[in-house]
């Protein structure tokens, strides 16, 4: 349903440099930066993407109170790594690793924030070990 998220940023190359290192360990790459300045990062040209771009209306990037990324990933350890990584990369811990209620949904999930402020969510779907 998703095709793309744009998140605002006012350094791009501190932007690109963050997401750069982060999104490798899950295999995803910058597809795509354009001459404006526009950057994609996805799998493939036909899955769902990030991208990172300096406000068209010129004015600060900001980050939206309420907004999030999520990113599903496949393991609770894949969830550990990037949280890890991103906090390493200079984000913010926004909660660390763990199960979320309900538990019985299997929601391992961790949250930070991107140099910019924005708040991801990096989540598995795995039953809880018992």
């Amino acid at each position: 349903m998703i095709g793309y998220v744009t998140l605002g940023t006012d350094d791009l190359e501190r932007a690109r440099a963050f997401y750069d290192a982060l999104l490798e360990l899950i295999g995803v790459r910058r597809l795509m930066t354009l001459d404006n300045g526009f950057t994609i990062y996805a799998e493939s040209a036909d899955e769902p993407a990030i991208c990172l771009t300096r406000p068209q209306n010129g004015e600060p990037a900001t980050d939206g109170n309420g907004q999030m990324v999520a990113l599903r990933l496949d393991s609770r350890r894949r969830v550990r790594e990037l949280h890890e990584k991103a906090l390493k990369l200079g984000g913010l811990d926004e909660g660390a690793p763990g199960y979320r209620e309900p538990e019985e949904m299997g929601f391992y999930a961790a949250y930070f924030r991107d140099p910019d402020g924005h708040k991801l969510c990096v989540y598995a779907l795995v039953p809880k070990a018992d």
